[in-house]
């Protein structure tokens, strides 16, 4: 199977903040946040694998400096590295302040995403080729990430096993 930039799968979408977005400390309200996230993040998975995208894991999302109703958010996603049947997608959240135009990295998460047919069956994905420094670092601690990914399925799993429903 033939392999895909990193590039050919990066999605870019920038909002402005406005006041029904604000939580209580008057900053963007996490659940937003996160909504953009899997959104955006679905956006560059099917990109990358043409073909039905769902979400297996949030495997991270790190909160790192606040967006104000001063600010845009800008969300950009790219496929950072894949297996045989999922792919992790990277989001970097950039804030902007729309008067100063100072930029700061607000949040970053690893999302990863399966492809699947319509009859639900998961599909083999393409290969992610990294060309800059940047996607070569995401792609060489993506493997780790991995592992640890494969870790914590298995313990939810048990714990799932465990709890009352």
């Amino acid at each position: 199977m033939e392999g895909k930039f990193t590039s050919e799968s990066k999605v870019v979408k920038v909002d402005r903040i406005l006041p029904g977005d604000l939580n209580g400390l008057q900053t963007l309200f996490g659940g937003r946040i996160l909504a953009e996230i899997d959104l955006i993040a679905s956006l560059a998975a099917q990109r990358h694998a043409r073909e039905i995208c769902v979400t297996a894991s949030m495997d991270s999302i790190e909160f790192l400096e606040p967006i104000r109703i001063t600010d845009s958010a800008c969300y950009e996603a790219s496929v950072v590295w894949t297996g045989n049947r999922s792919m992790e997608i990277f989001v970097k959240v950039v804030a902007e302040n729309l008067f100063t135009g100072e930029r700061k990295i607000a949040a970053t998460s690893f999302v990863t995403f399966v492809a699947l047919k319509k009859d639900g069956k998961s599909v083999q994905i393409p290969p992610v080729i990294p060309q800059t420094e940047e996607e070569k670092k995401l792609y060489e601690i993506a493997v780790k990430r991995a592992g640890n990914r494969a870790e914590r399925k298995a313990t939810s799993r048990e714990l799932a096993d465990f709890l009352s429903t």
